[in-house]
């Protein structure tokens, strides 16, 4: 597998952000950058709608990675440009999102989360009690 270095995935996730504003709503805010097992690197942004049928960066780039054919994620992380002065900041990802990771394929529980430059953390110590259901005999 080829590493991707936490550097080189924000760098990844950041190349993509191009927030668009329409009306009081902004799109592609938010990106995200993951790579596979097989060291395939996999990249969307967020979509923010009011309808609220939008969907996070994580959820772009992993379904560009299913459709590739993929599932199993080694490393991922989101960033976005959280002030006026355009400092890139690392985004852990929301419950939904890590439910969504570890729903993907079993083994994404040992994905490792990017939570910044020297910073990460594994799917599973993100996710606590993530063995269910669990059968009350």
């Amino acid at each position: 597998m080829i590493v991707q270095s936490n550097d080189s995935l924000i760098d990844a996730a950041a190349a993509v952000l191009r927030p668009h504003r329409v009306g009081d709503r902004v799109f592609g805010d938010v990106a995200s950058a993951l790579v596979t097992d097989t060291g395939s690197v996999y990249v969307g942004v967020c979509v923010d709608t009011t309808s609220g049928t939008g969907f996070c960066a994580e959820d772009a780039a992993i379904a560009a990675m299913v459709t590739a054919g993929e599932y199993k994620i080694a490393r991922i992380v989101a960033v976005c440009q959280a002030d006026d002065h355009g400092a890139l900041h690392v985004v852990p990802p929301c419950g939904r999102c890590r439910e969504f990771i570890r729903q993907i394929d079993p083994a994404n529980l040992d994905t490792e989360v990017i939570l910044g430059r020297h910073r990460t953390s594994t799917l599973r110590e993100l996710l606590p009690e993530n063995d269910w259901p669990v059968s009350l005999d």
